[in-house]
């Protein structure tokens, strides 16, 4: 068996459990790609939702309709829902596709002004989203805080005509080349009865004065990851998020779009891809035909509990029990992905080189130790999985 082993493996996802019209928009996603593969726009890679930056691959995107889809007309989106999107997101990170640029801004800062932000908020951020022309970061992690969000240090304090923050957060995906990000703040006093209270969310363009960027390169040596200092920098009212002091409860549900997505499980896909390619060059014995076949069962199953977070969203809801297991489970399985391209085949990773298997595997072991952090330590999620279960 030679050939057919990689068809025995067939990783391309049936629309079945979609809307009918997910099957259209999915054939025009993968013409877009293997159009952009074609003339050699970009190369795959792995974790490219965080290293790819492309803005020239986000305005595509943009053009076609693709960014700001479930955000309403008026705001230069496209009215469409979770479940459309999910699907161009899905083959998007399959190819892995450059989507860094534009990936917090359409996944989560998009929702989130809808949800909470003010309609001058909205006008002004939301069709440059859509575009694919505005970006973002995730202000959120702080030294010593990490995932532990109710530590946050960084101050805001009161003054005439909004507020003065003091402090720094850190592992800011992109604020070297964003527009701005969202920062969590304690704007009152720390209440050990109430730890969540007393923080909220600020609109900071990342170029104000008092804003400070420092790069946190990776073992690659690519720089995606960021420091970022404020150091008494004014924000206006007007680009208050939300509500004074409801910063947490704005968060957490912030934190589901974060957490549930395809990303938390297809990050390490085009690697899988490859793996059964080189696999199928050869015969497979039953205890690797085994062990191929759960590793895609689990991918398989992942993907259904991640639309099933897709599909509460869509009905308004914002499941963070459900995005905390997606998460857990997804970061297992990148890692298991990785274990079993280096343990399956002899083929060193090779990050020198250009394309290919070597590449692919060479970006998932440096990229591998971060699977565990980003999105909320695993950890804590499953502190959260504990609690929502009534076990702690």
């Amino acid at each position: 068996m030679r050939s057919s082993a990689v068809h025995a493996f067939e990783l391309v996802p049936p629309p079945v459990d979609l809307p009918e019209r997910a099957a259209a928009l999915r054939a025009d996603v993968r013409t877009f790609l293997a159009q952009e593969r074609a003339v050699g726009a970009w190369q795959p890679r792995v974790d490219a939702w965080l290293s790819g930056w492309d803005e020239r691959f986000s305005q595509e995107l943009g053009r076609r309709g693709w960014l700001g889809m479930t955000t309403p007309t008026e705001y230069g989106g496209h009215g469409r829902s979770p479940l459309d999107r999910y699907v161009v997101t899905e083959e998007l990170l399959a190819a892995g596709a450059p989507v860094a640029a534009h990936w917090a801004a359409d996944r989560q800062i998009g929702p989130s002004l809808i949800r909470f932000g003010t309609d001058e908020q909205r006008r002004r951020f939301l069709p440059g989203i859509a575009a694919g022309e505005v970006f973002f970061g995730i202000g959120m992690s702080e030294p010593d805080a990490g995932s532990d969000l109710a530590s946050v240090r960084t101050r805001a304090e009161k003054v005439a005509g909004g507020w003065s923050l003091t402090g720094t957060k850190v592992w800011t995906s992109g604020a070297h080349r964003a527009h701005a990000f969202f920062a969590l703040a304690r704007s009152g006093p720390r209440d050990e009865s109430d730890r969540h209270a007393g923080l909220t969310q600020f609109i900071v363009e990342l170029d104000a004065p008092g804003v400070t960027v420092r790069p946190i390169p990776l073992l690659t040596g690519a720089h995606h990851f960021n420091e970022v200092v404020f150091d008494g920098v004014f924000v206006a009212d007007s680009m208050v998020l939300g509500e004074v002091g409801a910063g947490w409860r704005q968060v957490t549900s912030e934190l589901a779009f974060e957490r549930s997505g395809p990303e938390r499980f297809l990050s390490t896909f085009p690697l899988l891809e490859a793996l059964l390619a080189e696999i199928g060059r050869g015969e497979l014995d039953a205890g690797l035909r085994r062990d191929l076949g759960a590793l895609v069962a689990r991918l398989w199953t992942l993907r259904r509990m991640s639309l099933a977070v897709a599909g509460s969203l869509e009905s308004g809801h914002a499941p963070e029990l459900a995005a905390a297991v997606v998460k857990d489970l997804g970061t297992r399985f990148e890692n298991e992905v990785v274990e079993a391209a280096r343990l399956l085949l002899a083929i060193p990773p090779d990050p020198q080189a250009a394309t290919g298997y070597p590449r692919l595997l060479a970006d998932a072991v440096l990229h591998a130790p971060g699977f565990t952090l980003r999105g909320g330590t695993t950890e804590v999620l499953r502190g959260i999985v504990a609690r929502g279960m009534g076990l702690r």
